[in-house]
């Protein structure tokens, strides 16, 4: 057997190896609960991001061992990674605050001719106009673009699990199919439009109509099934909507994008670009909000993973597509789609709601009426659990500490409201034995992110601020409350120790404490008994 069929073997199986790797992220995670001193190993391993370049090193390292250091060189110099290092910028600049604002206002300056409720405009806009714009700014420009508008419109608010994922899933549908209107915008086009001769006119002659009338029955499908949920949020503005960007550093932005956009397919020009884009960035700090960089990497080492190992793959993938008749890999495509867009619950516990206010309103019913209590919900695979306890005052301001151990803004836990907490659990006991409420949390960037069972506002200038989602954080249901309420005018901004120190005034807030004005006990200040 040659040294290459070992390797392309190896290869093979080091994919299937990475494919399960990404269906058991979730038990590497549970791990990291488990086993504290490597925690950062399996949080690492739980990225699925992470999955596909972690294998391809294996893969290198295989590659090294077996036929030197210069076999493994050799393969990595010959892949094409243009496409992982344009999804990184393209996704950084088409994240920043100035071009949110420019498409949000088009949105909004739209959505004055669209005969539907505000809400309703909006919400379908987001979801057609926006993936079908991926056929001109490219696919990943469009995603970045239309879920960030679509979390701080309608994310922070409070809406069903059900209207969550299904708009996640008709919007990852409707930009996969919405860059068909243009010959350069989506990848399996970009392959075939010069070999085959489709021209832009060809794309929407053939492709663009369908595909535009798809996303808009798509997006409207959407938009009809939760009309009730939307019509709720006629009078809710958008979160976001704090401060204006000046036109000029606007239309700077644009042109950045515009260029990395031409430049698609030389990334020696679009990282330049791109150099010039951060030192401009760093310029006019004040009018953006923090740069997706971590975001933007993982997207692009799981891209370049997929590159180092699918190329391992034609010796078997070739000749077995080469062989099935179309309609065979037609349907097989679909399949493949089917699984790999799929938008399911995340953790598929069955959900009744009927059952649920029956049984909250019996628990209820049953209590003393002589003083507060807490209710505690838990929701398993085999139903729902009530627990209650006598609700005790608390006297403002509440006292925090601080934690001493930093979390990892990759734990799946971090965004979910969960049993999973072990860490916060004890760290709520540890500040209650100081006579404290809460501790709070700091992620391994030193960005605050939450205390144990409460989420932080901090004031600074005038201004309240709390930590963003991709901080690591729960996004708790009073959170979400005070990011919409006008009287606040709150904003998401990364938020550092240094901010906490010279912050006007602190705010620690849940559901069930509502917004309680807090102290910060720093470790050479004794907390009163």
């Amino acid at each position: 057997m040659s040294q290459t069929n070992i390797i392309e073997y190896i290869g093979t199986a080091l994919f299937l190896l990475a494919v399960m790797h990404t269906f058991s992220t979730k038990w590497f995670v549970h791990l990291a609960h488990k086993d504290a001193r490597h925690a950062g190993l399996w949080h690492l391993l739980g990225e699925v991001e992470v999955v596909f370049g972690f294998w391809a090193f294996v893969l290198l390292a295989c590659m090294a061992a077996i036929g030197g250091s210069d076999v493994a060189v050799g393969y990595l110099d010959r892949q094409n990674f243009t496409e992982p290092l344009f999804v990184f910028v393209i996704l950084v600049m088409a994240a920043t605050k100035p071009v949110l604002q420019a498409v949000r206002e088009l949105i909004n300056w739209l959505a004055r001719f669209v005969p539907l409720p505000e809400p309703f405009a909006y919400y379908f806009l987001s979801l057609s106009l926006v993936p079908l714009l991926g056929s001109f700014i490219t696919e990943p420009a469009a995603m970045t673009i239309a879920a960030l508008m679509l979390r701080d419109r309608f994310f922070t608010q409070i809406i069903s699990p059900r209207m969550k994922y299904v708009t996640l899933a008709v919007l990852l549908v409707n930009v996969s199919i919405g860059g068909v209107l243009t010959s350069y915008a989506a990848p399996p086009v970009l392959m075939v439009a010069d070999k085959w001769g489709w021209d832009i006119g060809f794309m929407l002659g053939n492709f663009g109509w369908k595909s535009a009338v798809a996303v808009a029955i798509n997006a409207m499908s959407a938009t009809w099934l939760f009309r009730k949920a939307l019509l709720r949020m006629e009078n809710a503005g958008d979160a976001s909507e704090k401060t204006v960007v000046p036109l000029t550093v606007v239309f700077i932005h644009l042109l950045f994008l515009a260029g990395t956009v031409i430049f698609s397919h030389h990334p020696a020009v679009f990282m330049g670009l791109f150099l010039f884009f951060l030192g401009f960035t760093e310029a006019y700090r004040r009018h953006q909000d923090t740069l997706m960089l971590r975001e933007g990497l993982l997207v692009a080492f799981f891209l370049a993973g997929l590159v180092v190992l699918g190329q391992q793959q034609r010796w078997w993938l070739q000749p077995l597509l080469a062989g099935m008749e179309s309609t065979v890999l037609f349907l097989g495509a679909i399949a493949l789609t089917g699984v790999t867009d799929n938008a399911a619950l995340y953790f598929g516990f069955p959900f009744d709601e009927a059952v649920l206010r029956k049984i909250v309103g019996e628990t209820c019913a049953a209590l003393p009426g002589d003083s507060g209590h807490r209710v505690r919900l838990s929701l398993g695979k085999t139903g729902f659990k009530v627990q209650n306890s006598v609700l005790h005052s608390l006297t403002d301001p509440v006292k925090v500490v601080m934690a001493k151990q930093p979390v990892s803004v990759i734990d799946l836990f971090l965004r979910h409201k969960t049993t999973v907490r072990k860490r916060y659990d004890e760290a709520i006991r540890k500040a209650e034995k100081q006579g404290a409420f809460d501790m709070l949390f700091f992620n391994f960037s030193g960005e605050l992110t939450e205390g144990g069972r409460c989420n932080v506002f901090v004031k600074l200038s005038g201004r309240w601020y709390t930590p963003p989602l991709k901080a690591g954080i729960l996004p708790g249901v009073m959170r979400s409350r005070l990011l919409v309420d006008p009287a606040w005018m709150a904003e998401e901004r990364s938020l550092t120790l240094s901010d906490l120190r010279i912050a006007e005034q602190v705010v620690v807030t849940n559901a069930l404490r509502g917004a309680r004005t807090a102290e910060v006990v720093w470790e050479d200040e004794p907390i009163a008994g």
